[in-house]
């Protein structure tokens, strides 16, 4: 079963991580585990409701290879990141913030993947497993 959250407000940031963090709970996570997973996502829909305005987060139970976890992907179709790449490093912003969101959500998850065409939109798709 797939959870999805529109984003389009600071109220619905609040409301994908703490789906994330109970979905987490149930797949295993333990409770930090869970925690920091409800933080990255929180990141990433909060870029959703500044640069994108609008978007959704999709969350989901995941299984591979004997391990289970949550994947969430969030999507908008907003301008778009012009460097991805650099857009994971820290301190690298294109509107004057520190430039953290995006880095401390790839270290807060397992495994964190960013796709973005300009003028299309962006997806990031977030991964945390159970130990």
């Amino acid at each position: 079963m797939t959870v999805r959250v529109p984003v389009r407000h600071e109220s619905d940031v609040f409301v994908a991580g703490e789906r994330a963090r109970e979905i987490g709970v149930r797949e295993g996570l333990s409770e930090p585990a869970a925690a920091a997973l409800a933080t990255a996502v929180r990141e990433i829909a909060r870029n959703i409701v500044v640069y994108a305005c609008s978007g959704e987060v999709l969350i989901q139970r995941a299984q591979c290879q004997g391990r289970r976890g949550v994947v969430v992907v969030a999507r908008d179709e907003g301008p778009g990141i012009a460097d991805p790449g650099a857009a994971l490093q820290d301190h690298v912003s294109t509107n004057g913030t520190l430039g953290l969101g995006l880095p401390s959500a790839r270290r807060l998850v397992d495994e964190l993947e960013l796709a973005s065409e300009i003028g299309k939109g962006t997806t990031v798709t977030l991964k945390k497993w159970a130990v």
